[in-house]
């Protein structure tokens, strides 16, 4: 049994990973009910489980992709956690970008292609083409700690998401435009933290067959005895 388990631990987590175009095909109610219930047995600080997920799908996908575009062409950002562009060096920027140049290269976008860069970017927006997309909200009064659990909890849904063949891609930059975001589905004071496109993968599309390498295990691991 312990093997079995170990088998498909390994299946699935490495199974999971960023899927870049849909089809337009909707995931079953049914389905979309028993992963989002199975993913809030994710763990949190005390017991808190301080996650509020909006799932928004048909019509209201399309007003939201809409005005993320517009909002993304205003340049009208709005973060309720800071970024600034020098957040990753070292490793962490060399990994970043490794994973850019591979993904632009997939579609066919040259590195130095600043233009077409800016249209996927653009066009990542609307959700990579997904049926679905959950908007991961925490506590208006949230910090890190708050934050952290709610990517505890984004992990498992992912990993829920994998085990029901479902695929999604974490997005980041949904984070980007919280005003627009909150102004659409009418939440009010809640803080977002980043979107899961998600849906049935297109496995004919260049982008999907994309492979980030990991670091190895002695990059970012030491054992203490």
């Amino acid at each position: 049994m312990t093997a079995d388990l170990s088998d498909y631990a390994e299946r699935l987590i490495r199974g999971r990973r960023a899927t870049r175009a849909f089809r337009p095909d909707a995931v079953p109610e049914e389905t979309l009910r028993a992963v989002f219930s199975l993913a809030g047995a994710a763990p949190s600080n005390s017991n808190t489980q301080p996650w509020h997920i909006e799932v928004v799908s048909g019509v209201a996908r399309e007003r939201l992709g809409d005005a993320l575009v517009d909002a993304h062409a205003g340049k009208r950002l709005s973060m309720d956690f800071p970024y600034h562009d020098d957040l990753y060096r070292g490793p962490y920027q060399q990994r970043r970008q490794q994973a850019g140049e591979r993904m632009y290269g997939a579609v066919g976008i040259r590195r130095d292609d600043h233009a077409a860069r800016e249209a996927y970017n653009a066009e990542s927006l609307r959700f990579y083409g997904a049926p679905h997309v959950a908007l991961l909200f925490t506590a208006p009064n949230a910090e890190v700690r708050m934050a952290a659990d709610v990517g505890i909890y984004a992990q498992t849904l992912m990993l829920a998401m994998t085990a029901y063949g479902i695929a999604s891609c974490p997005q980041g930059l949904l984070g980007f435009y919280a005003d627009t975001i909150r102004a659409e589905l009418g939440v009010e004071d809640r803080k977002v933290l980043l979107g899961i496109s998600f849906g049935y993968a297109d496995d004919t599309a260049p982008a999907n067959s994309v492979r980030i390498p990991r670091a190895e295990l002695a990059e970012t691991t030491r054992f203490h005895a």
